[in-house]
């Protein structure tokens, strides 16, 4: 029986950060049932131009809500400085060139690049920022830099934008629970931990039952 959470996000998305300690227990709860997560950026915002001081304030305001909603801490001073492109495409890339190198140390990049970018205040758009904390988080800097910037990761990166759109989810964070390729829906959205524990732990009791 093939079994596994996919979780669906971007490392640059403000609610995925608020929910980044709620994903990080719930990883851990479906670990120890032996169940593993694959997680799969959205791509929140792709391309586009420099913020404008309207769209920019707009953001901050979210982040406010995110902050109060979730208690995560957020740096507002200077975050997001003028001509910044919020292109989240690099941070998604990123992701995919982790879990092509090595599945495990995904996760401690996507904790650094949250952090870096919503903590710190880095622009974790830019290939040497990403590369810097991918050396971080254990990888090889030359190795994690070429698959970085390989077309073959450009077109994953994509097709992983394109597998969220074609499934319908239009928010994040979502968590979906697979087993035998039928998926079902434990979150869109966020919700705190002691809502979802229950039901991943009611999802894995009934899939070891099966």
């Amino acid at each position: 029986m093939s079994m596994r959470l996919i979780y669906v996000m971007d490392p640059m998305c403000s609610w995925c950060w608020g929910f980044a300690p709620v994903a990080a227990a719930l990883i851990d709860q479906a670990r120890d049932a032996g169940v593993a997560t694959h997680v799969v950026p959205g791509g929140l915002r792709t391309g586009g131009s420099a913020l404008d001081a309207a769209t920019r304030k707009y953001i901050l305001e979210h982040w406010q809500a995110v902050a109060q909603a979730t208690g995560q801490p957020f740096r507002f001073d200077g975050a997001m400085p003028d001509g910044f492109v919020y292109d989240t495409e690099p941070a998604c890339r990123a992701l995919v060139a982790a879990r092509t190198l090595d599945a495990e140390r995904v996760w401690p990049l996507l904790a650094l690049i949250q952090g870096g970018f919503y903590e710190q205040g880095l622009d974790v758009t830019t290939a040497p920022q990403l590369v810097d904390l991918a050396e971080q988080a254990g990888f090889d800097r030359s190795a994690f830099a070429e698959v970085f910037a390989h077309a073959d990761t450009r077109v994953a990166t994509a097709a992983d934008f394109s597998w969220v759109q074609d499934l319908g989810i239009a928010g994040f964070p979502t968590l979906l629970a697979e087993r035998n390729g039928q998926l079902a829906l434990l979150t869109n959205g966020y919700q705190p931990l002691e809502r979802l524990q229950p039901l991943l732990g009611r999802w894995l009791q009934q899939a070891a039952c099966a």
